[in-house]
């Protein structure tokens, strides 16, 4: 499929098939997504594959507030750490007005959904979480930032794609 296809049949995902995600192609999603361009690349990631039944116990880590039950179905989830002391290492000697980290992480997943759905799995960008309960669950120190974290799977069913209701056009101009 080509990029624009891919660009336009990407959506949110929440009723997903139990069936399993195959370990090497949850790897193949983060090398992908690990060509993200960043910062003065300084790549302030780390992507962790949660599979199978790790999956059931580590959805309610996303349920906050009563949010996300439909995560217990989700076989798989790509969870993303935020190293700002990396990226600062590498950009705070010129850049002290600025946190890039924001646009790093959101390059990194959006290259993640889209790798993700040129192989046939789709995903729903989670950003209600429990960041004490996700680095406990991972065994990482606590204060560590998880930004987002990403559901994946087969969709259950054949979902209708939802029809784009607004022109791309309208939101840029050329001056």
């Amino acid at each position: 499929m080509n990029i624009e296809e891919l660009y336009l049949k990407r959506q949110s995902t929440r009723k997903y098939s139990e069936k399993p995600v195959a370990d090497e192609t949850l790897e193949k999603v983060c090398r992908l997504g690990a060509l993200a361009p960043s910062a003065k690349n300084s790549q302030p990631w780390k992507m962790f594959t949660i599979n199978g039944e790790k999956a059931k116990k580590f959805a309610p880590c996303v349920q906050m507030f009563g949010a996300n039950k439909w995560t217990n179905s989700c076989p798989a989830f790509i969870v993303l750490q935020l190293n700002r002391s990396k990226m600062e290492e590498k950009i705070a000697e010129k850049f002290t007005f600025a946190d890039f980290s924001g646009n790093d992480i959101g390059l990194l997943t959006a290259y993640i959904v889209l790798a993700a759905e040129d192989m046939g799995l789709q995903t729903c960008i989670l950003g209600i979480r429990d960041e004490k309960a996700i680095a406990e669950f991972l065994g990482e120190p606590e204060g560590t930032h998880y930004p987002l974290s990403l559901p994946r799977a087969m969709p259950k069913r054949a979902i209708p794609y939802a029809k784009r209701t607004e022109n791309p056009s309208t939101r840029y101009s050329s001056l």
